[in-house]
């Protein structure tokens, strides 16, 4: 292949580089109105009363709102394709607030200082309730969370809000009590995953106008454009064809901007005044007011026979969703969906038990790896403590057990209830076998080799993840050709600086033999951009770029098809280079071949048109080897080397495949050793800035090497998966392992501090 598998470089890289103002602020009108909230000093309270007058005569007010001036429509903030899957819990602005952050009124003024001095002469007063703040006694609790009588839960997921419960899944195949009866060992453990913040470069952000036709357009930094439409024209009861929404370029995601924050409090503050406004979060605003990774209890039972097969798996899980509900229950479902299915060859029963629970705490939700991460923490482990019972080496158990190409799993397609699908592509086992090479695992595995009070071990963890939402996620491509032979390629995906623009424009121009930098790509917008569900769920490479890949074999169809109507011929005489179409010893170029479509005599569309949709959902898998070192003295743990061996399908572009498992891997290490959001006990965020919360920095780390191992998936463009969220999964695992090889200690809790370690030890 010319274009497809080769490292090339991204598409906006010197806009990106050269500071041009591509990002929302930059774009932003100098006479917006700038908007902020007041926002709740308590947990759980009623709003008894808002008191604006003396702010509303500051210099520069130009209007505050409360809730007694929003619509009373309950909607939903996840970002996620109809049916929404979350439940509309939210109002613009609610009587009750349900968190330490949450809004009580929105002040519209003429600059942000003016806009924080109206905050401080708000008068609230409130009826303070009683907060709930443990997730683990949210069922059995008598304060209810959300009373009111218009909750609203979209899809059945056995919801009893009466008891704080949003949602139950729940499956179970074969007899547990018998199969692990007959199981020659038995392991039973309970882990604890904490919540994480996505620390993305960019705040949240958004600013909203009226364009030249009237409509409420609003320009934001979000993973879902599509669907922030649909919240905007929900929450303020607007028809659809009302509302446009514009994604330029967005400096970080991570999941966070799958969900709605500041969209909808500039395009309520636009539809009320007429004017343009901007809100623009506050790094204490992100991390106390937006989402988190939802933090986890999940108890695992694994049997397996004395020569390693695994029989039965018991999963069961608890989810804190905070205040809110949005992505708790599917969220949730990744938690056994995107793990059970791996141990596939031997298992005669699996249980999968998992309930989501409100909380009076920042609402959790979308963060790459989608509830898959906190689920391979717990699975690999448990696997982990099991092969040391058995005396098994811990790459040897997954061999015996991993899922091949092939196999049948009824948790692969559990998402939907569709019939169970055998696996269409994995290289798993043979990530795993490069992965030992790479670090030299059967020299280091055991070896405990102690210098200067220090001890280095090495420990393993292997996942999956998915590309796409099956049944649910589609795309629509459309490529036109331009006067002088250039292209356009119109998707309505979003580049949160993957680079999926550039993939998308390499698949492209692989089917029109044509360079990359000839194919124009635009930002999305909701007025032009053919629909697209965003950049969530590890979607856009084989979901979007499918569509991309139809769309372009459709217009160089439809260019065969112009040059044999120019030659007087059948297309099958057409010969076409991507620069020439040739017939016997004539030919025309593509630039000529371009305004000959505007002819009236020919009557040509170039333009191309591809959709595509799927009912699975395509793992990719990593293959994860952590070597760490231990300071005996102090018990602090140092990563010195991490690799992950990728099978994600034909790799697009290499580069932009490594900088992307780089980054997942380092967010990996970061819940495995350093990140904790951790709360007051009246709930207040103790983590509200990069002071109090630890992200790893490039010497955090160790060294990262990333390689791959392709597979080829048939249902992909070009035989490509995803890789965006699966590089996330398997550093935790891979590294508590390494720390019992090297100490003797199960941890079951994230992160894992030198404190547990030291006292653990003495």
């Amino acid at each position: 292949m010319k274009y497809v598998g080769k490292s090339i470089q991204k598409v906006d890289s010197i806009a990106l580089i050269t500071g041009k103002p591509v990002y929302t602020d930059d774009l932003a009108p100098k006479n917006c109105l700038f908007v902020k909230l007041l926002r709740s000093p308590h947990a759980f309270a009623k709003v008894i009363e808002v008191d604006c007058e003396r702010a509303l005569k500051l210099p520069g007010v130009e209007n505050i709102f409360t809730y007694k001036d929003v619509p009373k429509i309950r909607f939903s903030r996840a970002g996620q394709s109809h049916p929404v899957a979350s439940p509309n819990d939210s109002l613009i602005i609610d009587e009750y607030v349900r968190y330490i952050g949450d809004a009580v009124a929105i002040v519209a003024a003429k600059d942000e200082r003016t806009a924080d001095e109206a905050i401080k002469l708000i008068k609230a007063e409130y009826e303070i309730l009683e907060p709930l703040l443990d997730f683990e006694k949210a069922s059995s609790s008598e304060i209810i969370i959300h009373p009111e009588e218009d909750f609203l839960q979209n899809i059945d997921f056995n919801s009893e809000v009466k008891r704080n419960i949003i949602g139950r899944i729940y499956e179970e195949h074969g007899d547990l009590q018998k199969t692990f009866g007959e199981c020659d060992e038995v392991v039973e453990e309970t882990y604890y995953i904490q919540a994480q913040a996505h620390s993305a470069m960019e705040t949240h952000r958004a600013f909203s106008y009226y364009d030249e036709y009237g409509k409420l357009t609003t320009v934001c930094s979000t993973q879902t454009p599509f669907h922030v439409r649909r919240m905007i024209s929900m929450a303020l009861e607007l028809p659809l064809n009302k509302v446009r929404v514009v994604k330029p370029r967005v400096g970080g995601g991570f999941g966070a901007k799958q969900t709605s924050s500041a969209e909808v409090y500039t395009s309520f503050v636009t539809f009320k005044t007429g004017k343009p406004s901007k809100m623009v979060y506050s790094r204490k605003e992100v991390f106390t007011c937006t989402n988190s990774k939802h933090q986890m209890r999940i108890r695992m039972k694994i049997g397996a026979s004395k020569d390693g097969k695994i029989k039965a798996v018991e999963m069961e899980a608890l989810s804190n969703t905070g205040a809110y509900g949005e992505h708790s229950c599917t969220t949730l479902g990744l938690v056994g969906g995107k793990t059970l299915p791996l141990y596939n060859k031997f298992i005669e029963a699996q249980k999968f038990d998992a309930t989501v629970v409100y909380t009076n705490i920042p609402t959790a939700g979308a963060f790459r790896g989608y509830g898959a991460t906190q689920g391979t923490f717990a699975v690999e482990s448990t696997v982990n403590k099991l092969a040391d019972k058995l005396n098994i080496d811990p790459t040897e158990i997954r061999k015996i057990n991993l899922i091949e190409a092939g196999d049948i799993s009824p948790f692969l397609s559990r998402e939907h209830s569709l019939p169970p699908v055998a696996l269409t592509s994995s290289s798993l086992l043979k990530c795993i076998e490069r992965g030992k090479e790479l670090i030299e695992w059967d020299k280091k595995y055991k070896n405990k080799n102690i210098v200067d009070n220090k001890i280095k071990s090495v420990g393993m963890a292997v996942c999956m993840q998915g590309s796409g939402i099956s049944g649910i996620d589609t795309a629509n491509v459309v490529i036109k050709l331009n006067e002088g032979g250039s292209y356009t390629l119109m998707h309505g995906a979003s580049d949160i600086g993957t680079g999926s623009d550039t993939a998308l424009s390499q698949i492209a121009a692989e089917i029109l033999e044509t360079p990359v930098e000839n194919i124009n790509v635009n930002g999305v917008d909701t007025d032009y951009s053919p629909f697209d569900p965003g950049s969530y769920a590890s979607s856009t490479t084989l979901v979007t770029g499918s569509a991309a890949k139809l769309a372009a074999e459709d217009l160089r169809n439809k260019i065969i098809a112009l040059a044999a109507a120019y030659f007087e011929t059948d297309i099958e005489n057409i010969n076409f280079d991507g620069e020439y179409a040739s017939f016997e010893n004539k030919n025309i170029s593509l630039e000529d071949l371009s305004y000959v479509a505007l002819s009236s005599k020919y009557k040509a569309h170039l333009e191309g048109k591809g959709f595509y949709g799927l009912n699975i959902s395509p793992p990719p898998f990593v293959a994860g080897f952590a070597e760490i070192e231990i300071d005996l003295e102090t018990g602090k743990v140092t990563p010195v080397k991490f690799i992950g061996v990728v099978d994600c399908g034909t790799v697009v572009n290499e580069n932009l495949a490594r900088v992307q498992a780089e980054g997942g891997f380092s967010q990996g290490i970061g819940m495995a050793l350093y990140e904790d959001v951790k709360y007051l006990k009246n709930g207040r965020l103790a983590t509200d800035s990069f002071m109090q919360y630890s992200i790893p920095t490039r010497a955090d780390v160790g060294e990262i090497l990333v390689d791959f191992v392709p597979s080829y998936e048939p249902n992909g463009p070009f035989g490509a998966k995803s890789i965006g969220e699966v590089v996330n999964n398997t550093p935790s695992p891979a590294i508590q392992n390494a720390i019992y090889n090297a100490t003797g200690l199960h941890l079951t809790r994230l992160p894992m501090s030198s404190e547990d370690i030291l006292m653990g030890t003495l």
